[in-house]
Order: C-alpha cells, then structure tokens, then sequence
C-alpha cells in the first residue's frame, strides 16, 4: 500500500464522518418542532459565544481535521462515542441536551485552566 493509497483511505474515512455527522443533523432536524428548534438555537448561541471566546481557532482546528487524513474519523468516533455513553447514562436526553453538556463542560475545562 502506498502513501498515496493510506492518504486516499484517510480522506475517504473523513468524507464517511463528515456523512455520518450530516445524518445526525438532519435526524435531530426531522424529529424536533421548528419553534423548538429555534428557541433551542436561542440558547446554544450564548453558549457558543462564550466558547468562542475560549476558543477562538476552532473553526480552522475543524477544517484542518478534515484536510489531514484520519484526523476527522477519529475526532467523530470519540465524539460519536461520547454521545453513545452520554445517552446510554442519561435515559431520556436529546442532542440538545448533549451540546449544552458538551459546551458548559468545555467551558468550565478552559475556565480552570486559565485560573
């Protein structure tokens, strides 16, 4: 196998996480009401912009994931098995309720670390 091929594989197991993370957001989409949805989105901007302010290179770490090869396969298989222990702990929770758990805990992460 070359490199070539191993950076072919690479990029194809992206482009799958990249698939794989479209079919989730368009599943959480299809089972919510769209009021729902928008008062959620409400809520989730002022998480968001505080993150940002802790993070403030995390768009270009994104796209950088998916240019190098393996990088986003890896990236979304922790976070897809993040989400599986999340909902197999917590009964009853919704995307919604990952993402803010997700932001607040990486807020307080970045918080304590800048203490």
């Amino acid at each position: 196998m070359s490199y070539l091929d191993i950076f072919i594989l690479g990029w194809n197991l992206n482009a799958l996480m990249f698939v794989v993370n479209l079919l989730l957001a368009v599943r959480v989409i299809k089972t919510n009401d769209i009021e729902e949805i928008k008062a959620q989105t409400r809520l989730l901007e002022d998480l968001k912009y505080e993150f940002d302010k802790y993070y403030p290179n995390r768009k270009i770490e994104i796209l950088t994931s998916y240019i190098v090869p393996f990088t986003a396969f890896f990236r979304m298989s922790l976070r897809l098995l993040e989400m599986f222990l999340f909902f197999s702990k917590n009964k009853n929770t919704t995307m919604y309720d990952f993402m803010v758990y997700k932001y607040s805990y990486d807020i307080q992460k970045a918080k304590s670390r800048s203490i």
